[in-house]
Formats: structure tokens, sequence, C-alpha cells
């Protein structure tokens, strides 16, 4: 990146990466923040040529303008992202006050959650553990949904189920999609199962786990009735 590139851009590439176009106003409803800011963020990628303004007729009123990355943004977004996302998070988990990085952590699920959760459907959690398993799948991330009973990570040589082996449904994550990110630190695991929370719409559990030795990680709907007995 160029040095006047700023962290908070790598948000708005990955947005117009992703939906090829938007306009200020679709942005600053995607990303949460006001008009004013994207309009700043947007002046700073177009100087470095990283993003174009295009026009957009329209059948009455003034004309809009959409924005999409030039081949020049869409070979940053793809190239930086990981290194990016690598670095913050180095700088979260240094965060020595416990309470203000566990508050950061949850944040980022939570908006991670709000960015995913037009993709995810379904009224139970069965269903929207499909959608998220359909949704982790196009990122090339091998997810599935299933009884406890017959989790595909079960160890052969263990007939237990682990932490989570209830009759619940549970989301079994067969590769880390952050890979790059946990460093024997289960931060990521904490982040994870938040984001995965808000998207099921129920808290959920982490059984077995990739970072503890698991053969996956396994994600069950918490038994609310068995920790309140």
């Amino acid at each position: 990146m160029t040095e006047n590139f700023h962290s908070s851009d790598i948000t708005i590439l990955d947005v117009l990466r992703r939906a090829n176009e938007s306009t200020v106003a679709e942005l600053a409803d995607e990303l949460e923040v006001t008009a004013t800011a994207v309009r700043q963020r947007l002046q700073r990628l177009m100087l470095q040529g990283l993003v174009v303004r295009t026009d957009r007729r329209q059948s009455r009123g003034r004309p809009t303008h959409g924005y999409r990355l030039t081949p020049s943004g869409r070979r940053k977004a793809g190239e930086n992202f990981a290194d990016l996302a690598t670095a913050l998070w180095d700088e979260v988990r240094a965060i020595d006050d416990e309470a203000i990085r566990h508050r950061l952590i949850e944040g980022i699920a939570k908006r991670l959650a709000r960015m995913y959760s037009r993709q995810i459907h379904g009224d139970s959690p069965e269903e929207r553990m499909a959608s998220i398993a359909a949704l982790f799948g196009q990122r090339q991330i091998p997810v599935a949904v299933q009884g406890s009973d017959e989790a595909p990570c079960e160890d052969e040589n263990d007939g237990s189920s682990g932490e989570v082996g209830r009759s619940l449904p549970v989301l079994s994550v067969l590769a880390c999609p952050y890979p790059d990110l946990s460093n024997g630190d289960d931060s990521i695991c904490v982040m994870e199962r938040t984001l995965l929370s808000e998207l099921v719409g129920q808290p959920l559990e982490l059984g077995e786990c990739t970072l503890a030795g698991g053969n996956c990680c396994r994600f069950a709907v918490a038994d609310t009735e068995s920790s309140e007995s």
C-alpha cells in the first residue's frame, strides 16, 4: 500500500471487491459509518488510483455516482487483506487490559455478524447453521451441520461426542477459517464462537477444538436447561 493508505480503507476495498459497485449511501449503510466518512475514504482511494467513480443514470432526478475498484484496487484488496488482518489481530491480542481486549473482540465478532447477516436465512438453529455452512462453503471453508451424535470430526477411536455431545444441532468447522491468526491463542476461538452465536441467534458453546488438538471445531447450541438446573 502507499504511505497514505489507512487501515480503515481496507474495509471499503473489501466491500467493493464483493459488491462490484456501490454508492456512498450503500457503503455508509454497509459499514455503518457516516456518508462524510465514506466520502473521505473514497477520496483517498481515488487519489491512489484504487477506486474510480462512475455515473449512474436514473429515470428521474439528478444522476448518482457509483464507485468501483480499478485493476490496481482489486490487486491491492486481494494481496494485502491477509497481512493486514494478521497485523490488526496481533495488535488486539497485545492489549494488556483483559476487559478492553474482550470488549474489542466481541465488537469485531458482532460487526462481522452484521456484515454476514443478510446472507443468513432460516428460523430454527438448524436452518441458520445450514445457511452458515453454505456461506462458508462459498469461501472454501468446509463446514457440516448435523446432530451431535453424528458430527464428522468425531475421533474414530473415541465413541464420545465431547462436551457438546447432546441431541442438539452441531456446526462442525472442518478447517480453521483463520489459520494465520490462531498462533496458540484462543482469542480467535472466542471471536468465532461469538460470531457464530450472533448468526445462529442463540448462544453456542465450543466443544472439540483444533487449537486444543481436536479434529475440527464443533459448536453446539448451549443447553440452557442443563445450565439452569
